[in-house]
């Protein structure tokens, strides 16, 4: 159902537009800080809290950042950090909220037959390629250890 007055696209009754877009209230639901009740009540608390939560998200964030050139969950580590912050701060939730749909925007995408079609064709030519650079070396130098081993 739409609502009069709402202009082309009216907000039908579960917030969502007639467009299939969310509205500015659904994409707003459930936002803000997932402190305990007792510690909202105290204003000190509760920024203590928003501080300590602040801290650990960092210590996660930049660990996962210098996960990101060793071989590792880097991107996992950030994005756990993220969901840190996510549970006090809603600018992070936003972000999360953000990521998540690129990511399963970016999942169906790639599930795409056509996609896929081309990706594994890519990925065989470079296997092809890979394997030919191979054979050309052992034939060229043969199959040596480039160290001496103690013998």
């Amino acid at each position: 159902m739409t609502t009069e007055g709402d202009g082309e696209r009216g907000v039908s009754e579960g917030g969502a537009t007639s467009a299939g877009e969310p509205s500015q209230e659904s994409s707003r639901e459930g936002l803000g800080s997932r402190a305990p009740s007792f510690v909202k009540r105290s204003r000190p608390l509760h920024l203590t809290w928003q501080v300590g939560v602040f801290v650990v998200g960092l210590a996660v964030v930049v660990g996962g950042v210098f996960l990101l050139p060793l071989p590792g969950p880097g991107w996992l580590v950030i994005f756990a950090g993220l969901a840190i912050w996510a549970t006090e701060f809603v600018w992070a939730q936003l972000v999360l909220r953000w990521t998540r749909r690129k990511v399963t925007e970016a999942t169906h995408r790639a599930m795409d037959p056509r996609v896929r079609r081309r990706n594994l064709v890519l990925t065989g030519l470079v296997v092809a390629v890979v394997v030919a650079a191979v054979v050309v070396y052992l034939m060229r130098y043969g199959f040596t250890a480039p160290w001496k081993l103690a013998g």
